[in-house]
């Protein structure tokens, strides 16, 4: 497309690989009004306030995160929006979407989710949206979250580990099920089935808590899951699968038009459970990390399009609920925290099986944004929102810990070396920064 010559260009970005939706290419992208006006030659001349070369590396669309436990209000000490969204920052995300859980209230009001966006709102780096979520106590009464601007709901099958946000039984899901298709949102359940967990033990052995949490019990609810969307036609969307055990089900219900997708993470992406010590409980989460088959057969789904996407499942805490004194997996707080570690950590892995930046900004940007339904967002074309990475795909960093954005220096990554450096994030066309990112709803993505 030819650069515009009656319009002047706020921002130009030149980069040797520029990554669009038909692949990488060298190019410069023109940036007006905070949108993505000319896509054109690397070297065009073309006049702006700001002429940015970023040579060899790679430019990339802004990263859509779809799941991330920011908990605030109630557990801000766990997590909140000033300290996520800053770490999200740091890692490329440009738009993230807040799960309803772990934040006191849950958001499964209205009201509720007017406090959390009350709190939010001048505190966030990059641009945030909310899931609702679906429990027995408001079935019948979804609808109001949807017309206040949630992104779906959100249900568990499992205990979710907090009180106050309790499962669904298969016929409360049924119910749930109708009731998301009745309003046209989409409905993000947590698959696991309680009837195959197994009692958990006090105990430092790794080996314990991934048996207490078998593969089975994800490939029942998946199938459930399945079942009842292929026959109801709601939207859903299963999250963090860990299983690859439960692919073939999943593809089979796809292939017969559910309208199923499915997101797993990048801990099940790049560890594994034989390496992970006995005692190390920052290694924990639910469902669990798994063997090195069950990750070979994640990675051959994200291939052949099974899985769709890749997100952070972002649930941090803080270090006293870890246990890491006693090692004791069965008291250990399930959760792992990675937001400004997700893309290097997908990209070090990806290019070692031979998937290019395509095939990661597809999984992280494209993907969840269409998913979830944010317009113009996830890609580098022309019409969608200047939200940009300055990427060093061949630099590498170690972990550290202490220089983590996130609220708690906690990470199982720690002294990991890993390939891919942010250099820059840019929110439509400016460079992030704390209090210039913008709240979301479901109505179009426009500003609540």
């Amino acid at each position: 497309m030819p650069a515009p010559r009656d319009q002047a260009l706020d921002l130009v970005v030149r980069s040797d690989r520029v990554v669009t939706p038909s692949g990488e290419r060298p190019a410069a992208v023109g940036v007006v009004g905070g949108t993505i006006a000319v896509i054109t030659d690397r070297d065009a001349r073309l006049a702006a306030i700001d002429d940015v070369d970023i040579g060899r590396d790679a430019l990339l669309p802004g990263l859509v995160d779809s799941h991330v436990h920011v908990n605030e209000p109630g557990r801000t000490h766990w997590e909140g929006f000033e300290t996520a969204t800053a770490a999200a920052a740091a890692g490329g995300i440009t738009t993230l979407l807040d799960m309803p859980l772990n934040a006191l209230p849950p958001t499964t009001t209205a009201d509720a989710l007017d406090r959390k966006r009350a709190l939010a709102r001048e505190r966030c780096a990059i641009d945030v949206g909310f899931w609702g979520g679906a429990v027995p106590g408001n079935l019948g009464k979804l609808n109001d979250l949807v017309d206040a601007g949630v992104f779906g709901l959100k249900c568990f099958l499992v205990d979710s580990g907090v009180p106050e946000f309790p499962a669904l039984n298969p016929r409360e899901l049924a119910t749930c099920m109708r009731e998301v298709r009745a309003v046209d949102s989409l409905l993000l359940v947590h698959a696991e089935d309680s009837s195959d967990l197994r009692p958990g033990v006090d105990s430092t052995s790794y080996a314990d808590f991934l048996a207490s949490r078998p593969a089975s019990a994800e490939v029942r609810a998946v199938a459930l899951t399945a079942r009842l969307a292929m026959q109801l036609g709601t939207r859903t969307h299963i999250v963090h699968l860990s299983s690859a055990d439960a692919v073939p089900t999943i593809a089979s219900a796809k292939r017969a038009g559910a309208a199923l997708t499915v997101e797993t993470c990048p801990h099940y992406l790049t560890l594994t459970a034989e390496t992970i010590p006995d005692g190390a409980t920052e290694f924990k989460c639910c469902p669990p990390i798994r063997d090195a088959r069950q990750q070979e057969g994640l990675w051959e789904a994200l291939a052949s399009g099974a899985i769709d996407c890749v997100v952070s499942d972002h649930s941090p805490c803080p270090p006293a609920m870890k246990h890491t004194g006693t090692g004791n997996f069965n008291a250990a707080w399930g959760g792992i925290a990675s937001l400004e570690l997700t893309l290097a950590l997908v990209w070090t892995h990806a290019q070692r099986r031979g998937f290019g930046l395509s095939d990661v900004t597809r999984w992280m940007a494209d993907a969840p944004a269409r998913i979830a339904r944010i317009p113009g967002r996830g890609r580098i074309a022309v019409g969608y929102r200047a939200d940009l990475v300055w990427f060093a795909p061949r630099e590498r960093f170690t972990v550290d810990p202490r220089r983590l954005r996130q609220r708690h220096a906690l990470t199982p990554y720690a002294g990991m070396t890993l390939t891919g450096v942010v250099r820059r994030t840019w929110l439509a066309g400016s460079p992030s920064r704390p209090g210039g990112g913008r709240l979301l709803t479901a109505r179009a993505g426009v500003p609540a």
